[in-house]
């Protein structure tokens, strides 16, 4: 394909003399990390986190003052260090960076637990996330220069962002308050090209049932940012007549896992060492459910050492593990997670987790929110007040989301002190009863 090898060769290294990134040479080296045989990614991963530790606890002032002692084997030294909790970053943020901020850019996380975190990635570091992510993409059958139909949280779209839908030959569709008047152009759209579809697992299926009888074929899917549940994937299966693949990433930049050949979740080894513990903080045996606690080998910016991401999983005991695999990887066997409900309207429009976090991001005086619909007619929403909290910032939320809705929305608002979490140990923002 012509536009393909214009898209790779001239187009992508145009773009990163522009921007300052090394998109189109990162690409190359994930995919040739990546292809290694199991013994030299464990012993690369070794070395790489001895040097990576040794690099932090160097330049971070927050992990100089752990005061750590050393240890030979990589591992163990890892083990020597706290675990990194949101609360923490949010405290240390300044001591955490090892660049000045206003060279950073800032990965915020979508705030589904309710709860938001900053996290300051440079250009590199930036580059390289994205390669994983492409990388992906092509595990999924994804030809870079073909169409793709992508959802997502922004409701405008920076220049850099514009000029990547335009050379990737995009469509994308804001995620929020998914209706089928303002689906109606992309799904047309995607009738014509027979596009590669990504996006929040929860809105593709939201657009797989707005698409019902559309006879709409799709060429694959990658679904990310939410849990894919079965019942999700059986139906954008059946609508788009394509195969749906998932991915277990997070808002941080922490590309963690994809499907590619098996059933199962590759673990992205050369760039991250997962650790799953119990609530003790022991390590907890392959097989068995555990907090997903991470160590990015990728963030220097600002480094994230045993970063408890908030996630539950689990992983493919080596006894399990299939006879033949494409890649050297170990597997995830679970993405627990947390289920992600969708509210839906009196008038039917449906509205994700990403819907109200889109909302309350903008509002820092409210600390934490959950919203509880009992009923098609109502919504609770329970919050939990912040810093400069003013009764008035309710009327402008529950604005914000009538227009979402593209409906006015009976919404309850109650102030608490405690929002519990749900029997995952996870805070649930929307509970659907």
């Amino acid at each position: 394909m012509w536009y393909s090898k214009l898209l790779q060769n001239i187009i992508l290294p145009i773009g990163d003399k522009i921007f300052g990134s090394t998109l189109s040479s990162d690409i190359q080296f994930v995919k040739a990390t990546l292809g290694q045989s199991s013994s030299d990614i464990r012993k690369n991963q070794s070395k790489e986190l001895s040097e990576h530790l040794g690099w932090v606890t160097e330049h971070s002032r927050y992990f100089q003052h752990l005061d750590l002692n050393k240890r030979e084997n990589s591992y163990l030294w890892l083990k020597e260090f706290p675990i990194l909790t949101k609360d923490i970053i949010r405290n240390n943020t300044d001591l955490m960076l090892t660049q000045p901020r206003e060279l950073l850019i800032c990965n915020s996380t979508s705030g589904s637990t309710g709860i938001q975190t900053n996290i300051y990635i440079n250009k590199k570091e930036q580059s390289l996330i994205r390669a994983l992510q492409i990388t992906w993409w092509r595990w999924a059958g994804y030809v870079m220069g073909e169409p793709i139909f992508q959802t997502g949280l922004a409701t405008h779209r920076s220049i850099e962002k514009r000029l990547k839908d335009f050379f990737f030959r995009t469509h994308y569709q804001f995620a929020f308050g998914l209706t089928v008047k303002n689906t109606q152009i992309g799904l047309k759209w995607a009738r014509k090209n027979k596009p590669f579809l990504g996006g929040y697992a929860s809105s593709l299926y939201v657009l797989s049932t707005l698409a019902e009888g559309e006879k709409i074929q799709m060429k694959s899917a990658v679904a990310w940012g939410d849990k894919l549940f079965d019942h999700y994937r059986k139906n954008i299966e059946r609508v788009f007549d394509c195969k749906v693949y998932e991915t277990y990433g997070t808002g941080e930049g922490l590309m963690l896992g994809a499907q590619k050949d098996l059933d199962y979740l590759y673990v992205m080894d050369p760039y991250f060492i997962v650790e799953l513990l119990d609530d003790k903080g022991n390590e907890v045996e392959d097989g068995k459910m555990g907090h997903v606690v991470v160590t990015s080998l990728i963030h220097k910016a600002m480094p994230l050492i045993r970063y408890k991401v908030g996630d539950l999983a689990i992983k493919l005991p080596r006894s399990k593990y299939p006879q033949h695999s494409e890649l050297g990887l170990s597997l995830f066997q679970k993405i627990v997670g947390r289920e992600t409900d969708i509210v839906e309207t009196p008038r039917g429009t449906k509205l994700i987790v990403h819907s109200f976090t889109g909302v309350f991001e903008y509002y820092p005086q409210i600390k934490q929110f959950q919203v509880v619909q009992r009923n098609s007619e109502k919504l609770t929403i329970r919050y939990i007040l912040g810093v400069d909290f003013k009764p008035d910032l309710l009327d402008n939320i529950k604005s914000e989301l009538d227009n979402l809705a593209a409906e006015v929305l009976n919404i309850e608002f109650i102030e608490v002190t405690e929002i519990l979490p749900s029997k995952s140990g996870k805070p649930q923002i929307v509970i659907r009863e």
